[in-house]
């Protein structure tokens, strides 16, 4: 299905420490070769990466016009409230560059070992749930009713509503699972699920179910953007999906923004060489081949 969203492509980096620049100037990178969207891993527990949100702020200062996200926030260990109000002042400070991809977080011991309390599955996706309504209620700064949500896991009572974006930032889930998907649909803004975990069946099965919950709740499918991170290497000749030269690459992305609904391709590497190869010879030739399809 095309959702006709406009074609788009970002950038996945690994925030590592060990050479804490690295990011940095891959980030400058891809704004320089014309990517729209810059993206890092966020992994708290992960001792051998930089903090997400940190690495993020010093981006957006060192960066004018490619927008900024997590791929995707941990939701177990950022608390609502305050991820609402330092998610509008970085999208303030940033001119309205930044998206806020979230996750319910998938590696419960390391989250554990940081001091939150164990969650199931479903669990993690009601907490996930009751921490959207507390961030979308705190950037409504003209809603002049009492802030208040009661949940099982998130709650405020009274908290005094802004800052407001300076933009309508968009919220992007990295769900998996039936549950995470409806309120995905229900909820969200955006689909963030990284290609290589799911075959074509199961990306039809979630698009409609993202698709369901949209129509129940009384949305427009279409108005949540499918982004999809990829991954691949660039070959002499086709061996399989993403591995070969730059005209195969476009001969596999072209049917997941025309059959699949994906608007956003946000290519995993920390190689300058791919990220420059996939900019000048993939990306323009897929947005081509997409507005032909539309158009014939």
């Amino acid at each position: 299905m095309d959702y006709g969203h406009d074609i788009q492509f970002g950038t996945f980096i690994t925030p590592i420490n060990q050479e804490p620049q690295q990011p940095v100037l891959l980030a400058r990178f891809s704004e320089q070769l014309g990517y729209d969207l810059v993206t890092f891993q966020d992994h708290p527990y992960q001792p051998a990466f930089l903090d997400t949100w940190t690495l993020l702020s010093y981006v957006a200062a060192q960066t004018e016009k490619i927008h900024l996200s997590g791929n995707v926030l941990n939701g177990q260990l950022r608390q609502p409230a305050v991820l609402a109000g330092a998610a509008a002042s970085l999208d303030l400070l940033s001119g309205g560059r930044f998206e806020l991809g979230l996750g319910a977080g998938g590696f419960t011991e390391a989250i554990v070992s940081m001091g939150a309390p164990e969650l199931t599955r479903g669990e993690a996706v009601t907490a996930l749930s009751e921490a959207i309504d507390i961030i979308r209620g705190s950037w409504a700064v003209d809603d002049p009713s009492y802030f208040k949500v009661e949940g099982r896991f998130h709650h405020v009572d009274g908290l005094k509503r802004g800052p407001a974006p300076a933009h309508p930032v968009g919220i992007w889930l990295g769900s998996y699972k039936p549950r995470s998907l409806r309120l995905l649909g229900t909820k969200a803004d955006g689909w963030l699920p990284s290609l290589g975990r799911m075959s074509s069946e199961e990306l039809d099965a979630a698009n409609a179910t993202i698709d369901e919950a949209a129509v129940a709740a009384g949305r427009d499918p279409r108005a949540i953007r499918r982004l999809a991170n990829i991954g691949g290497a660039f070959l002499p000749e086709r061996r399989a999906f993403l591995q070969g030269p730059p005209a195969s690459w476009v001969d596999d992305l072209v049917p997941l923004a025309l059959e699949k609904g994906f608007g956003t391709f946000i290519i995993g590497s920390d190689d300058p060489t791919t990220l420059q190869t996939f900019a000048e010879q993939v990306a323009p030739a897929v947005r081509e081949a997409v507005a032909d399809a539309r158009t014939a």
